[in-house]
């Protein structure tokens, strides 16, 4: 029996403008206790181009310090599931989060990022909320459909547009 992951707590503060949702963390990220861990994907770099600092070469706590000073938030859509691997295809039993404590505790909320597909399908609850929100493609190594530069293309088109 493939027991039942526990997902990350969130990176939020009350000056969050802006939140990336991923699916759930990958085995690498759930081993490390650290978001996007796995060392191909590709979030750090791209966020980082996207703010203008090079985050993937900051220790991890800085990284969160950093993202939040730019008034972003990380978080995943699944608080827990079961799941052999890393591969979104594979997530079952899955529990949403609490969107009411993303409510509480990001209250200038005003766009919302979904890391990739499996993500973005609580684009819809968002939306009813009053935010902005947009499917980008996911970072994970696993979506090869379109390169590095394609998916920063997408992900700093979001941010010009968005984020405040």
């Amino acid at each position: 029996m493939i027991e039942r992951l526990q997902g990350l707590a969130p990176v939020i503060d009350a000056h969050v403008a802006t939140l990336i949702l991923g699916s759930f963390p990958g085995v690498a990220s759930l081993a490390a206790a650290r978001y996007y861990a796995h060392p191909r994907n590709q979030f750090w770099p791209i966020l980082g181009a996207v703010v203008g600092e090079s985050l993937a070469d900051l220790p991890y706590a800085e990284r969160l310090q950093r993202t939040l000073a730019h008034r972003i938030g990380i978080w995943d859509v699944y608080a827990s599931c079961v799941r052999p691997g890393s591969l979104d295809a594979a997530i079952g039993a899955a529990v949403a989060n609490d969107l009411d404590r993303l409510r509480r505790g990001a209250p200038r909320l005003r766009a919302v990022a979904f890391n990739g597909r499996t993500a973005g399908r609580l684009a819809t609850t968002l939306q009813s909320w009053g935010v902005a929100t947009a499917i980008l493609p996911s970072t994970s190594p696993a979506y090869a459909a379109l390169d590095r530069t394609a998916k920063l293309a997408q992900w700093r088109a979001f941010f010009d547009l968005y984020h405040c």
